[in-house]
């Protein structure tokens, strides 16, 4: 019986799978334009779909590095399903992104795998299972980027190309953020173990602020602007384009109506 739990416990949650096969239905109805009167509302359905396939990636490959450095109550937990119910958080895994994501084209995930950090021996551990969430959507950017930096680009739709484009920045952005030393993000949880334990102390309260914090400066026009010319930057080394990656987050926006794309082929 033991046995038969712990192999459900493991199983690939049937919500992942949905998520997987609505993200390759969108995907599928943008290439083909299939519901050419609506492309802008299936590149919301496949950007939204692909962001939370991408946040289920993050938080398990927080959970199976922790697996696999001691902490065994990640599997009684769920984490290791790909269910993105049991990263759930109301303010940080739905509320904020969401607002991230519309209102500033942001992406940011609000996922929460609780790690047992009292079964975990090494400081170097510890950094890894932090490091891999963010190291999860640097992968998932390269592989949306792929059809860019390898010149395949030859007969795809212009509106799946750019929804593509955009759900990459999303990645490049999540990563950037994530990696940033600010209590609360994973960037902070990688230097953590090498801190002091006074001064870990000192920083803890303000943990559960991080996040707003990040939010509050991404307000700032300049370091608003800092920020997107990083991202564009690396988005540009991956073979993306400012326009394309634009333009993506135009249709995904498809409220306010289709893009003018003017010449852009």
């Amino acid at each position: 019986m033991t046995t038969a739990f712990r192999r459900a416990d493991r199983r690939v949650s049937p919500v992942f799978l949905a998520l997987v096969a609505a993200m390759a239905v969108s995907g599928w109805a943008v290439w083909s334009e299939t519901l050419a009167a609506n492309t802008g509302f299936a590149v919301f359905l496949f950007v939204v779909s692909g962001w939370v396939v991408s946040l289920c990636l993050h938080e398990y490959a927080h959970a199976r590095t922790a697996l696999h450095s001691g902490d065994l109550s990640v599997t009684d937990k769920g984490y290791l399903t790909l269910n993105p119910l049991k990263y759930t958080h109301a303010m940080l895994s739905i509320v904020l992104p969401v607002v991230f994501l519309l209102m500033g084209g942001i992406g940011l995930p609000g996922g929460a795998v609780f790690i047992e950090r009292g079964r975990i021996r090494g400081r170097w551990r510890h950094s890894l299972i932090s490091a891999a969430g963010p190291l999860t959507n640097v992968l998932f950017a390269a592989v949306c980027t792929a059809p860019f930096w390898l010149h395949g680009l030859d007969g795809v739709p212009l509106p799946f190309r750019c929804a593509l484009a955009f759900l990459a920045l999303l990645q490049v952005t999540a990563a950037i953020l994530n990696f940033l030393p600010v209590p609360g993000l994973d960037g902070y949880g990688v230097i953590e173990p090498w801190l002091s334990h006074s001064l870990r102390r000192q920083v803890e309260p303000i943990a559960p602020f991080g996040l707003l914090l990040i939010f509050a400066l991404l307000w700032i026009p300049g370091l608003n602007q800092a920020f997107f010319d990083l991202v564009h930057t690396v988005l540009g080394v991956l073979g993306v384009s400012e326009v394309e990656s634009y333009l993506g987050q135009e249709f995904f926006r498809f409220w306010q109506g289709t893009p003018q794309i003017g010449g852009v082929s």
